[in-house]
Formats: structure tokens, sequence, C-alpha cells
């Protein structure tokens, strides 16, 4: 059984025991999290209002950044040269299960 949520604007594709990297959430590592499902699959598929029954557990793991991205910009002719770089923060969740 898989289920897709919704998280930080993005839509993450999850089975039980997965882990994976979302956009920043409150809460400390070991703190328990409900998910809203949004499509269930599996021997049924169950989406739009069926879907809303079914809830997603998931743990908070870690809290960290991720890798440095640099941002370049140039314009020709005159000399304009910029460099930033942007490190993103993010949750790293474990899936404990898909409740419905």
């Amino acid at each position: 059984m898989f289920a897709i949520i919704q998280t930080g604007g993005k839509q993450y594709r999850v089975q039980e025991g997965d882990v994976i990297r979302v956009e920043s959430l409150k809460g400390e590592a070991g703190d328990k999290l409900d998910l809203q499902a949004l499509f269930v699959g599996g021997e049924q598929t169950v989406f739009g209002e069926g879907a809303g029954k079914y809830t997603v557990q998931a743990e908070v793991v870690e809290h960290g950044r991720g890798t440095k991205i640099y941002v370049r910009k140039y314009k020709s002719g005159i000399q304009y040269r910029r460099r930033t770089g942007h490190r993103q923060d993010f949750t790293a969740i474990k899936i404990l299960g898909i409740q419905g």
C-alpha cells in the first residue's frame, strides 16, 4: 500500500518504512506527525473525498540543511557579476504506517 501526501507545497509518494526529506517542519526528533493522504493505492485505489479518511503516521527523524547551491548572475558588457549561495532547511521523516 502506498499513499500520496502533501506537505510544504510538494507532493510525495510514500510507503511504510520510507524516510523522506520534506520542507522544514516544527517538532523535535522523535515527535509523531499525522499527515493527510490525497491518494491511496494498493489493492484498491482511493482518491478525492474517500482518501480524506486516511492518515499517514510519520516520525521526525532529524532536522538539517541541504547541500549548498550557488546562483550566478551575469550581464555582458557592463561588468556585472554576482554569486550567492543557498542551503535549504529540511526535516527527515520516517513513515510509520497508513491508517484508514
